[in-house]
């Protein structure tokens, strides 16, 4: 498989550096100590056609190939991962969701709204009892009428109390993945509630929320795919999340091993560079190598995407090995920096914080573990 990149795809990822040396470095720090990102960014973000920037032309997307749209996250990542979280779900976990699953008048009906950054969506999965195990979720849909009305929470929603849209998962019917069905639910809706959560470990400025359902009506002209399709839906909407979620990874390892080099020729001990010292430059090569099988490894499951062929297990792959690899290097990384790596005067320490989450959320380390080795047994170890 060619995984060299175009002319147009160097320009692609030259043009998103600029803006992100531009318009995001000089101000994360800031936004990081604030735990809070402008909303004015959104405007940002979609004059430079971030938002929808992986959605077909046809629908108001920029229509970038996967591997382009990875060379976009992978700089974001670099540059703060807490904007890269904004742009990862306006385009995966809610865009090509609604692209993938929704009716005509659904598409028309969201997602130009996403692309000029007047509407953001997010994707409401996740509970407080229900983490890892999606089928076993308790949010409830019942049918009234035409209308349904749902009830239940939803936790750690990234864009949750900035989105005008929520795609909600709730059970419609039986116990497990057959029995969830997914809406199109305004976050206006009376009985809608979504409160912002703080003191985060990392990703400190990224929207985070807490969902609350308290008797919200939704007509059936709002769900998203067929009844009992809801855990398709999900699944469908993670495997393209965790591409892009490599891909920030990626950036990540990429930041930090930037920076230990900047330092380490720097740096002096022992009145010479620290760079010259064998065990430094064993941290720096070893974050090379796992930065670059990272970032192919995202790129392989990007390709296969692109050329419409199966990449479950891929993506499952790249997301797991770019999210420890990320945590490797920015632990590396504050290792080279000594002391300075400890404090947020460099970014490494913000780089440590922001990739420990990364192993977490689209499915923890240990659930891609089980998707790769049910690929390969054809045994799942879990129901």
């Amino acid at each position: 498989m060619d995984l060299t990149l175009t002319a147009e795809q160097e320009l692609i990822r030259e043009s998103a550096r600029e803006l992100c040396q531009a318009e995001l470095v000089p101000h994360a720090q800031a936004w990081d100590r604030a735990e809070e990102l402008p909303r004015a960014l959104v405007g940002t973000l979609a004059e430079a056609g971030f938002l929808a920037a992986a959605l077909p032309e046809e629908l108001g997307g920029g229509g970038l190939d996967s591997v382009s749209y990875c060379l976009l996250c992978e700089e974001l990542g670099k540059a703060d991962s807490s904007v890269r979280g904004i742009v990862s779900v306006s385009n995966g976990l809610y865009g090509k969701t609604i692209a993938n699953w929704g009716t005509e008048d659904q598409r028309g009906r969201h997602l130009p709204g996403l692309a000029s950054g007047e509407a953001l969506g997010c994707y409401a999965l996740t509970e407080p009892g229900c983490g890892s195990d999606a089928a076993a979720l308790a949010t409830r849909a019942e049918r009234d009428g035409d209308d349904w009305v749902l009830n239940g929470s939803k936790v750690f929603i990234t864009l949750g109390s900035w989105a005008a849209t929520a795609i909600v998962f709730a059970r419609t019917g039986e116990p497990g993945p057959r029995g969830i069905t997914a809406f199109l639910v305004p976050t206006d809706s009376d009985g809608f509630d979504g409160r912002p959560l703080k003191g985060k470990l990392g990703l400190r400025a990224q929207d985070t929320a807490e969902l609350s359902l308290d008797s919200v009506r939704v007509p059936d002209s709002a769900r998203l795919g067929d009844e009992g399709q809801g855990f398709k839906v999900a699944m469908s909407a993670l495997d393209n999340g965790r591409i892009s979620l490599a891909a920030g990874c990626v950036g990540i390892a990429q930041g930090c091993l930037d920076a230990s080099v900047s330092y380490a020729k720097e740096r002096e001990a022992f009145k010479r560079p620290i760079a010259g010292f064998q065990l430094v430059q064993q941290l720096l090569a070893e974050m090379h190598v796992e930065t670059e099988a990272a970032r192919l490894l995202t790129w392989k499951a990007a390709s296969l995407a692109d050329a419409g062929l199966p990449y479950t297990t891929e993506a499952a792959v790249a997301k797991w090995y770019a999210s420890e690899a990320a945590v490797r290097a920015a632990n590396a990384a504050v290792q080279v920096l000594g002391g300075y790596g400890y404090v947020d005067e460099y970014p490494v320490a913000k780089y440590l914080r922001d990739a420990r989450v990364t192993t977490l959320y689209e499915g923890t380390s240990q659930i891609q573990t089980l998707i790769v080795g049910r690929a390969l047994t054809g045994e799942p170890a879990f129901t």
